[in-house]
């Protein structure tokens, strides 16, 4: 099977991309069950890269619904070491305007519905999860997203509310309260779950409405969403291709290494067919 450096997960019109070359489809199976869709794999300025569409082709899976351990089992499986996530979120603050990218550098869970981790069933892991983007992939992306002559934000925090439906225009302000930049869907569990599979992962945020808080702006609609993601698919693309071809060669980041003391369960009593199930994750670690 083929094998990729580079994994981006987002909306399916990024996979359609100039430069893209020996592009096939994959379809994965995972002890999850099914990611999303089918994986299409391809090379990009000679870097492996396997694009995932999160919600479907078509658009059919909810934020809650999302397979997310098998989209991550699924990447990793085909040798994935960076994720770059792609999503549309509201803006928090009045600096952050519709269809500019944000970088962000910290989360808070308001989700209440999604497995957030790969443990369990008789084996107990801690990743620490302080910092729950790659800063050295986040800074890689800022930079890239600045090379395209986009409005770029470098840090921030996302509120990662369970949805579907939007805020209420209380929450909305909220949140504005704690200190928060940005808010979307899709951040959590894939951020959790990427740490424990020892991938770095970030963010490109692209800010589609001002949420419902802004009363200088009307409240947020699907069509608003939808056109200012479009607006922004070009400008994702190019951030793509740049952030290809400037990963660096060796990681030395603590992603790479999020598993090796985070395991607490003595090895001898974790039941075998778990250890068998999370080989792909713990097998350097647990024999």
């Amino acid at each position: 099977m083929a094998q990729a450096r580079l994994g981006i997960i987002g909306g399916s019109g990024l996979y359609e991309m100039e430069g893209l070359t020996r592009v096939e489809q994959v379809d994965v199976t995972t002890p999850f069950g099914q990611p999303s869709d089918a994986i299409t794999m391809g090379k990009l300025g000679g870097v492996g890269v396997a694009f995932l569409p999160r919600h479907g082709r078509g658009h059919r899976i909810l934020p809650t619904e999302l397979p997310v351990k098998a989209n991550i089992w699924a990447l990793k499986s085909l040798g994935v070491e960076f994720i770059l996530s792609i999503s549309a979120v509201g803006s928090l603050r009045e600096e952050i305007r519709p269809r500019d990218l944000v970088i962000p550098d910290q989360l808070i869970d308001r989700t209440r519905s999604r497995a957030s981790t790969f443990f369990g069933r008789g084996i107990v892991a801690h990743v620490v999860f302080a910092d729950p983007f790659c800063p050295v992939l986040s800074e890689t992306l800022y930079h890239s997203a600045v090379g395209t002559g986009a409005t770029a934000h470098s840090g921030g925090t996302y509120v990662c509310m369970e949805g579907p439906q939007f805020s209420t225009r209380a929450e909305s302000h909220m949140y504005r309260s704690w200190g928060a930049s940005i808010i979307g869907m899709t951040a959590l569990p894939e951020a959790k779950l990427a740490r424990e599979a020892e991938i770095c992962y970030a963010t490109l945020a692209c800010a589609t409405d001002y949420d419902c808080w802004h009363e200088a702006h009307e409240s947020v609609t699907i069509e608003m969403v939808l056109n200012n993601l479009l607006a922004n698919v070009a400008a994702a693309k190019d951030v793509v291709r740049r952030v290809a071809t400037r990963l660096p060669k060796q990681r030395e980041c603590g992603c790479a290494i999020a598993l090796k003391d985070a395991i607490i369960t003595d090895h001898k009593l974790i039941p075998a067919q778990v250890k068998q199930e999370l080989s792909l994750l713990i097998g350097k670690y647990v024999k």
